[in-house]
């Protein structure tokens, strides 16, 4: 009967790496989708979204069903309660994914962001698919060492993500309040993806250690 019920954990956490697995899909897609102008690109990811919230509401009840069934104590009840809760940011993350494409299908046939700060968003982009990559691999591997990088890859967002709104705050910005107002939400809608990656990075530091806090860093002679 154990080995059924750790059986079922070990599903959940494989439905969970697919679950960023679909996240990381609709970030790459959304933001292509946005400096491309491509609307059938962004309907993909609009639409795709109802896979990853259903692919949640599986996963959740699945969750509370071994709760119900199993009364687990101790790590197991860590790892059922810690799943829910990070299958509820995973959800999150699409959701912001999907808003991403939303500006872009709102914006076309226009480009909803200037030419000069493509690269900055393709940059943005870039690091939130490896940031939700990178949580794909540490909720399988349970590596908290691996999750610290997390945090790490979520600083890099966090940087340009200001540089964004210093630009705005700069008061030399040429192209209308509609533009700024796509490009303040848009840098926004990345930062907070790479904020909800990190709470998963530390939603596995506390199932590993049933400690909860920031993710323990390694020192700087690790990292070389």
């Amino acid at each position: 009967m154990r080995q059924i019920f750790h059986d079922e954990l070990e599903q959940i956490a494989s439905d969970l790496v697919e679950l960023a697995g679909l996240v990381a899909t609709a970030i790459r897609q959304s933001t292509e989708a946005l400096l491309e102008a491509d609307v059938q690109l962004a309907d993909r990811v609009i639409e795709g979204d109802r896979a990853i919230d259903d692919r949640r509401n599986d996963l959740d009840a699945r969750s509370v069903d071994l709760l119900a069934r199993q009364a687990p104590v101790a790590s197991d009840l860590r790892t059922v309660v810690a799943s829910m809760r990070m299958s509820s940011d995973l959800e999150r993350m699409g959701d912001l994914a999907r808003h991403v494409a939303q500006v872009a299908r709102m914006r076309y046939p226009e480009q909803a962001v200037p030419t000069e700060l493509r690269e900055t968003f393709m940059r943005m982009g870039s690091i939130a698919e490896r940031i939700v990559t990178e949580v794909a691999a540490v909720i399988l591997s349970q590596d908290v060492a691996a999750a610290g990088e997390i945090e790490r890859i979520d600083d890099e967002l966090d940087v340009l993500h200001r540089e964004m709104f210093t630009l705005l705050a700069e008061g030399a910005w040429q192209h209308g309040t509609t533009s700024a107002v796509d490009v303040a939400l848009l840098s926004r809608y990345f930062e907070r993806f790479g904020d909800h990656a990190v709470t998963v990075a530390r939603r596995v530091n506390f199932l590993v250690t049933g400690q909860a806090g920031a993710v323990e860093l390694p020192e700087e002679s690790e990292r070389s």
